[in-house]
């Protein structure tokens, strides 16, 4: 749930091979970019998102803790799982650029090139910076 009320809308590819706490991490980090969850707006608890999308709830607490550990969210006794994003930049630099190497490494291999590569990534930053700014 959401600061506005608003439930949020998670959808999960049991077909896929990405673990299912991956994508439900992937979800919640996509939301927040595009704002569809703000600064300080608490998530469903563990129990409620599970029974929601009919997952455990060993998942759910799998992708809080990784969420927590990457800085996304904070853990509050009453509040549940709220989103506080990590001020540290040098430390997401850093991250992200372990995480391009590997992906683009993967990019180098299937031959996409430099230029593709490029329009992408402004294609995908372009939609994220003008859902930030509606």
């Amino acid at each position: 749930m959401t600061k506005d009320g608003e439930d949020m809308v998670l959808t999960i590819d049991f077909e896929s091979n990405e673990a299912i706490y991956i994508q439900l991490r992937n979800q919640i980090i996509i939301g927040i970019a595009a704002e569809r969850i703000r600064e300080g707006d608490s998530l469903p608890s563990v129990r409620q998102l599970a029974d929601n999308i009919g997952i455990n709830m060993h998942t759910v607490n799998k992708a809080y803790a990784v969420l927590k550990q990457e800085g996304f969210i904070k853990l509050d006794r009453r509040k549940g799982a709220v989103i506080a994003l990590d001020a540290d930049k040098l430390q997401a630099v850093e991250e992200l650029r372990e995480e391009l190497a590997v992906i683009l490494a993967r990019c180098i291999c299937k031959r996409i090139t430099r230029r593709e590569v490029h329009e992408l990534i402004d294609e995908i930053y372009d939609y994220y910076a003008g859902k930030c700014r509606e």
